[in-house]
């Protein structure tokens, strides 16, 4: 018998109510881990209830190995626009109540989607990302899909800003695409990120490593420079992208959005007469010069944990977004090293893509010397720097 009307609208609507009710014990997990879910996520990131969310109803295609009993709408991502500051953004936010967030077909055409249209309508395009990877069930038809969110990340590249918030354990497709965007953040404690898990290491490798110690935030913060930003937990990451798209224009054809400031741009700073010594041999904290020249000591610094020798971030000045480029002499004298020379490179090169103008700050007595440097590549890395 064909389906009346009105059937089918009572059936969209129990599919809808379907989508927006996350599992309870999943949610209740995520609860008792200090992480909130998919879509609380996106109301605590979003201005209140600007939130559009579209293809809420998609869901894998695929029924081998018992997927079909695991269909759910949504297929593990939740995506659409909304406002940040009244300014419209892009967002997609990885659902572990699905799949465990894990990245089908359908899940990744969503995002895949996402990037398209924010470059498309020259706007942000935010990432929350939380999934346990390519969902390996769907087979190779995954790896296409897959391919299209790497693609489309590095087509907008340098066309739109693209942020990443690592918010639980991030493998494989969930760390590489976030490494194609311009910022990554990461939640101390409940997020990781790497390629390879613990347990195929172990059985690879013989080596025994924790999830924290292969990818945790104290990682990628210090050792490896993967990350930009570190939050105490999912409120504190969600207000700092808040803040960081306050100093980004909306595309690279737009100048970054001005905002008003009690600071007299002419205003004489005498307190530097103090902060920065005479003799030359004496160590100072740069970080001090830095707040005390951009508006209201507004500055957002960025990797502050790694290659401390150089500090790199966000302030303005005269209410006009700016980038700061400094040597640190607190940190190997201020001196360049690979590290530094990377860290550098990476910031320049986004302020020039984005129209935001840098200022440096120099007191750098050279590139730093010896055998380990040399062996790095510093004349390779250097030269990014200096390019």
């Amino acid at each position: 018998m064909a389906q009346t009307r009105e059937d089918l609208e009572k059936k969209l609507a129990a599919l809808e109510q379907v989508a927006l009710d996350a599992d309870p014990k999943v949610a209740a997990k995520q609860h008792s881990e200090g992480k909130l879910t998919a879509r609380e996520r996106i109301d605590m990131l979003l201005d209140t209830g600007t939130f559009v969310e579209e293809f809420m109803l998609a869901e894998t295609q695929c029924s081998d190995f018992g997927m079909a009993e695991k269909r759910l709408p949504s297929d593990g991502v939740v995506t659409g626009y909304g406002k940040i500051d009244g300014r419209p953004v892009y967002v997609y936010s990885q659902d572990r109540a699905v799949l465990a967030g894990s990245v089908g077909s359908a899940h990744a055409e969503k995002i895949a989607y996402v990037i398209q249209t924010a470059r498309k309508l020259g706007v942000p395009v935010i990432g929350l990302n939380d999934s346990a990877g390519a969902r390996i069930q769907e087979g190779l038809s995954v790896t296409s899909s897959i391919g299209k969110i790497f693609f489309e990340n590095s087509i907008a590249s340098g066309c739109i800003p693209q942020i990443s918030a690592i918010m639980g354990p991030c493998i494989g497709v969930g760390s590489y695409s976030p490494a194609l965007t311009d910022f990554i953040l990461q939640v101390q404690g409940t997020s990781q990120m790497f390629i390879t898990g613990p347990a195929v290491i172990k059985e690879v490798l013989g080596e025994t490593v924790t999830m924290e110690e292969l990818g945790g935030a104290k990682i990628h913060s210090e050792v490896s420079g993967v990350t930009d930003l570190v939050a105490k937990d999912d409120q504190e990451c969600l207000d700092l992208i808040r803040r960081l798209v306050g100093f980004l224009p909306a595309n690279f054809e737009q100048l970054p959005p001005r905002r008003e400031t009690k600071d007299d741009p002419a205003r004489q700073l005498d307190t530097l007469k103090k902060i920065v010594p005479e003799d030359m041999k004496r160590a100072y904290n740069i970080l001090q010069v830095v707040k005390a020249i951009v508006d209201d000591g507004d500055f957002l610094e960025l990797k502050a944990k790694f290659a401390r020798n150089l500090v790199i971030g966000l302030g303005r000045l005269d209410g006009c977004p700016v980038g700061f480029v400094a040597n640190q002499p607190m940190f190997l004298a201020g001196s360049l090293d690979v590290d530094a020379s990377d860290k550098a490179a990476r910031f320049i090169r986004f302020c020039d893509a984005f129209n935001i103008p840098i200022v440096t700050l120099m007191d750098v007595p050279g590139f730093f010397p010896g055998k380990q440097q040399e062996e790095k590549g510093i004349i390779r890395h250097g030269a990014k720097m200096l390019y």
